[in-house]
């Protein structure tokens, strides 16, 4: 802990604390404690004398602390402790500040909700639990920097989110995210209004410029982490021979994420579903791979990029969806996969969790995401009961 330690000698003062340093040539870094002085000529005798000392105690005081914030903010940086003080500091941090830290795990709500259901709170802590160390970022459409939603917000999920300390929920402001991208220019020709696709067609474009800006993993509002993704460059096969885009990760600056930029632009058709989706990255993979069938449980691997094989996150294929929300008789234990995609486009929400149904999903949730089945689900279907009750 830092302390200042004034000095008796008039004009001066101390600053005590910890500091690193790199040993030699060495990646490691050795800590220990300074003292640093500062010295400031005595001040005159004159008939002001008490007063311009104390105003300059104060201002000493002030920079003191300006000084400690900054040290204990680079510390925490450098100790791999970065979220241990962000619940007191994370409301102040901007979109590029957090994602400058690396290795975001991206969610988009692009709808202007501003009630996050159980599921996108269930992916949202899920990932949060796996990737502890990593920045989780929710972005929605719906806020602007004039809303006004913390701890205490009537909305119960966005209040669950935003109480986790590596969680981080941002206005999405495309015509900033698609700034120096090929995306700009085709941002500024759409009329949204028009679009029978946008909900989609946004995402679709936001997520790329994302993902090329900052690096990271984007995933779906609708998958469920189980464990962590060891690739840095993967692509997701929703089945042979084709790619899902709903979840995918890439460093920074990545080539073939600039090339699915130039190709959405030059191939959009908004009236077809998927074509800047998970067709995109299809026809852009195709051009640099040779895609075949997958045998067993295997991954495929063209360019440095990682084909991840369809039992990571898709080991339920979308026509069997509804499976999720049944009773089984022995769980599956899905020991080949990272996450679990619910295929919530094919539920359009009709199907949820319902606490004591003892489902699939209602036990993902359990595991993967309790405080969103406790406070959610649990608890909502409580509060409908003494509802009734009332009712009654």
């Amino acid at each position: 802990m830092l302390q200042t330690v004034w000095v008796s000698s008039p004009g001066s003062w101390a600053l005590r604390g910890p500091a690193c340093h790199r040993d030699g040539k060495q990646t490691s870094w050795k800590c220990g404690f300074v003292r640093t002085i500062i010295q400031h000529p005595r001040p005159r005798h004159d008939t002001k004398g008490p007063r311009k000392a104390r105003m300059l105690t104060k201002i000493q005081i002030c920079l003191c602390f300006f000084f400690v914030s900054g040290i204990l903010y680079e510390i925490s940086l450098l100790s791999g402790c970065f979220f241990s003080y962000v619940p007191m500091s994370k409301h102040f941090l901007t979109p590029e500040q957090v994602l400058n830290l690396g290795k975001s795990i991206i969610f988009l709500e692009t709808t202007d909700r501003l009630e996050p259901p159980p599921l996108v709170s269930c992916s949202v802590e899920s990932a949060a639990r796996i990737y502890q160390d990593r920045p989780i970022i929710l972005f929605m459409k719906g806020l602007t920097n004039d809303t006004v939603l913390d701890l205490n917000s009537s909305y119960a999920a966005f209040s669950l989110l935003s109480s986790m300390k590596n969680v981080f929920i941002f206005p999405l402001q495309m015509e900033t995210v698609f700034q120096e991208t090929p995306l700009l220019q085709w941002y500024n020709q759409v009329v949204p209004e028009q679009e029978k696709n946008w909900v989609h067609v946004s995402s679709d474009a936001s997520r790329l410029a994302l993902i090329w800006k900052y690096g990271g993993i984007y995933m779906d509002t609708d998958v469920i982490s189980i464990r962590p993704i060891p690739e840095e460059s993967f692509l997701a096969a929703q089945k042979s021979r084709f790619s899902s885009n709903g979840i995918f990760g890439f460093p920074a600056h990545h080539k073939f994420i600039w090339d699915c930029m130039e190709n959405f632009v030059l191939k959009y058709n908004g009236k077809i579903w998927g074509n800047q989706g998970p067709f995109l990255m299809t026809r852009m993979l195709k051009t640099i791979c040779n895609l075949t069938d997958f045998k067993g449980t295997e991954d495929h691997s063209c360019q440095n990029i990682s084909f991840l094989n369809p039992q990571r996150f898709y080991p339920i294929p979308y026509p069997a969806w509804g499976r999720y929300y049944e009773v089984w008789d022995k769980s599956p234990n899905f020991n080949h996969s990272y996450a679990l995609h619910l295929w919530n486009f094919m539920n359009h929400n009709r199907k949820v969790v319902v606490a004591g149904s003892n489902t699939l999903a209602e036990k993902l949730y359990k595991a993967y995401c309790p405080t969103t089945y406790e406070d959610l689900i649990q608890n909502a279907e409580v509060r409908d009961f003494r509802h009734s009750e009332e009712d009654v």
